[in-house]
């Protein structure tokens, strides 16, 4: 008989293992929990300088792509007629009046629509379009990477993929972005004359499409940054908390800058409107950020079956090469500690001291000065002639002092019968 293979089990969702674990613990205690490891997060990830950062490449990207879109107009003016583009001039040089003198609009703005316009400029359009797209990449490339490194995910998806990811969701967020912002500036009068519906439909249907489609941007937005896949509705809550924040945090910048902004007596005078936009891209990464820690500190409470394997699989090799580095280091350290190192200094011994103590370098300088000693340099000695007693007896004893020895060298005096030798009565050794 074979035996029967076991069905694996289906994992349940995440509320039901929620309900099954936090069965026995407050609703309070469980969302004190998940705002402790929000905030945590934030702090943790540098959510605030991520924003601004964010925000920083979003802004730097905006001129070169409306420079490169204008730069499109010189090419299909016919179609879209003259008025069109003198029309759309005169918006761009009102729209800059907010940010530039009346001499800056004049010397600046103005040659520069004027020849981008008048016809087509590639050199425009291709270097302007190449910046916007870098760095409107690197501004999403901060979302994607952020999210994965909350998630505790970080090295599972490579740099490469995460750029070319970051790019590709910029394309997309730019497609989507050129015709829904539009409308949802514009209201709902601007989708009255697109679509031929009733005034009353629209006005009821437009903000809740709009809260609606703005939901699943964020939501696909989390769900895709995560470099394992999980149910997509579970990065709706997320979502939800980014949506509100970036409510709240718009009609609190609102007042701020009604207050402390606008008006003619304003310190920033022609940079309000600049701060103002770069506020505003702060205040909405920032909600965007907050939201993917919500996202991460639930899936810390209660983990899905790919992100608890992934985030355990990860440990692992994070625990391995933290044993490869320690034992890099212990060798190296046992590499040090060994007296025969060939790099310690022998050659120069005063150089010992930028690897010994003090105690240790006295002792080499001695041990190096008795090996590095000739070992014929403690046998000789000056020779001394003594007085002779006469003069007969004097020839013959510094011929035997000068006498050369088998190797070619100075000997010493031989004594006589029963003569000490002189360096013995001298010396006395």
């Amino acid at each position: 008989m074979h035996q029967a293979k076991e069905t694996p089990e289906r994992p349940s969702g995440r509320l039901l293992r929620a309900r099954a674990m936090y069965r026995n613990m407050s609703k309070r205690r469980t969302a004190w929990l998940l705002i402790k490891d929000t905030v945590d997060s934030c702090m943790e990830y540098r959510v605030l300088g991520l924003a601004a950062e964010a925000a920083f490449f979003t802004l730097l990207s905006v001129p070169p792509l409306l420079l490169s879109m204008i730069g499109l107009l010189g090419y299909v003016d016919d179609w879209t007629g003259a008025d069109t583009i003198a029309s759309l001039q005169t918006n761009l040089l009102e729209a800059s009046r907010t940010v530039l003198s009346d001499r800056g609009v004049n010397e600046i703005a103005r040659p520069i629509l004027e020849d981008v316009m008048r016809g087509g400029r590639p050199d425009v359009i291709s270097i302007g379009f190449l910046f916007a797209l870098w760095s409107g990449s690197r501004a999403v490339n901060v979302f994607i990477d952020t999210i994965t490194v909350m998630y505790g995910l970080d090295g599972v998806r490579g740099i490469v993929k995460t750029r070319l990811l970051a790019f590709l969701l910029f394309i997309i967020a730019l497609l989507i972005g050129s015709v829904a912002l539009p409308l949802m500036v514009a209201g709902p009068d601007a989708v009255l004359e697109l679509l031929p519906v009733s005034t009353s439909v629209v006005q009821i249907l437009y903000w809740p499409v709009v809260i609606v489609l703005s939901i699943v941007f964020l939501t696909t937005l989390y769900h895709v940054s995560v470099p394992v896949r999980s149910p997509w509705v579970e990065d709706t809550p997320g979502a939800l908390v980014a949506l509100g924040m970036w409510v709240l945090g718009s009609f609190l910048l609102r007042i701020y800058l009604t207050n402390t902004v606008e008006g003619p007596t304003t310190i920033y005078a022609s940079l309000a409107a600049p701060v103002a936009v770069l506020l505003w891209i702060g205040v909405s990464a920032f909600a965007v950020l907050v939201g993917a820690a919500v996202n991460a500190a639930i899936d810390r409470v209660w983990p899905s079956v790919a992100t608890a394997t992934a985030r355990a699989a990860n440990e692992r090799m994070r625990e391995a090469q933290a044993a490869e580095y320690v034992a890099r280091a212990q060798a190296r350290h046992a590499h040090d500690d060994d007296p025969d190192d060939p790099g310690m200094p022998s050659e120069f011994p005063e150089r010992w001291s930028k690897f010994l103590p003090p105690d240790d370098v006295t002792s080499r300088l001695r041990a190096h000065a008795r090996t590095h000693t000739k070992p014929h340099a403690k046998s000789q000695a000056k020779p001394e002639t003594r007085k002779p007693e006469t003069q007969g007896q004097a020839e013959p004893e510094v011929n035997r002092q000068t006498q050369p020895g088998v190797n070619g060298q100075a000997q010493p005096p031989t004594a006589k019968n029963g003569e000490a030798p002189p360096w013995r009565e001298l010396g006395g050794r």
